[in-house]
């Protein structure tokens, strides 16, 4: 399947903001195996842009690759503005911040003697008033003293991503920054990378949890060692599935044919179970009423009628399915 993109992956975005990440047919390869290819997609300043994919499908590699931790094999990106090149890769750290899924903290230091430590590597002049603001945008002030090593796995990442913030970055990859957390911590981590949207951080987002990307992103890729679709995800589904309604009447009916196929914006029809259809229609909020009232006049009892919601699980599972390399993954 060609990737297709519903955005221009070299133009700005709809929302007319400039471009934090511009990638076009980037590669990487390890010798004889492709880790991704021919990638090319663009994240607007301020977005939360979801990267998604099975295990091994190259999302890791690609945020190490625009972290400037490794060098693309063909292929060029901008990040931050500054061209994706080994000489500007300093510039380019300096601008960019990455958490990745385990943060790598020193357990025997404590919460503030860790931020100290990276402080000092990115060179803050002013680095107590740092640490103090990325404490409070994590909500960590009270436990600043505490040991790395006394804390939960859900603080822990709260102290990563106050890491993350101390040099006021403008990109921030984050790779599965809520992977192992219990529900109420992967809360707290999302409402944190809400607070970056808000703040006009770009968050390049991995992440294997399909609900909180639908939730948070404004727009989510798939790859697959190439990029399947880019877009936001009613557009996704949208773009893969056709939009139908689902009816339940209290008994099944007479004659479904007599009814649904002479009712306006109704392109076919299938029994799903005794006494419920799926409609498949053109435009689910105009035809629900002329099903109503074909259903009325054909004496049923209508229990209810309401459009299929697809899920952006149901768009991943659905592009996964068509690539027989990703199952073998």
């Amino acid at each position: 399947m060609v990737a297709e993109t519903m955005t221009d992956a070299r133009g700005e975005q709809p929302s007319g903001k400039p471009l934090a990440l511009v990638v076009d047919h980037l590669t990487k390869r390890f010798g004889e195996r492709t880790a991704f290819e021919d990638v090319s997609f663009s994240v607007a300043q301020g977005e939360v842009f979801g990267f998604l994919g099975p295990n091994g499908a190259g999302k890791t590699t690609t945020v190490r690759t625009l972290g400037t931790l490794i060098a693309p094999t063909s292929g060029s990106a901008s990040v931050a503005g500054i061209p994706l090149t080994s000489d500007n890769g300093p510039e380019i750290r300096q601008r960019i911040a990455i958490m990745p899924e385990n943060p790598g903290l020193y357990r025997r230091l404590t919460v503030t003697e860790n931020l100290q430590l990276f402080a000092g590597l990115y060179e803050q002049r002013h680095a107590a008033a740092r640490i103090g603001e990325a404490l409070e945008a994590v909500n960590l002030t009270a436990r600043a003293g505490d040991l790395c090593g006394s804390l939960s796995k859900g603080l822990l990442q709260r102290v990563g991503l106050a890491r993350a913030l101390l040099n006021d970055p403008a990109v921030m990859f984050l790779d599965e920054p809520t992977s192992g957390l219990d529900p109420v911590a992967a809360h707290e981590v999302n409402d944190l990378i809400n607070g970056l949207r808000q703040r006009g951080v770009t968050v390049f987002l991995t992440t294997h949890r399909l609900e909180e990307a639908e939730r948070l992103c404004d727009r989510v890729a798939i790859l697959s060692t190439t990029l399947r679709l880019v877009g936001r995800p009613d557009e996704l589904r949208e773009r893969l599935f056709s939009r139908s309604l689902i009816v339940e009447t209290l008994t099944p009916l007479v004659a479904p044919d007599d009814v649904f196929n002479s009712t306006d914006g109704v392109e076919s029809w299938r029994p799903e179970g005794a006494s419920s259809y799926v409609l498949s229609v053109t435009d689910p909020r105009n035809s629900a009423p002329h099903v109503t009232r074909a259903l009325v006049a054909a004496g049923a009892d209508v229990v209810s009628i309401s459009e299929s919601r697809h899920s952006l699980e149901d768009v991943y599972l659905q592009l996964i399915d068509e690539d027989p390399e990703a199952s073998q993954r």
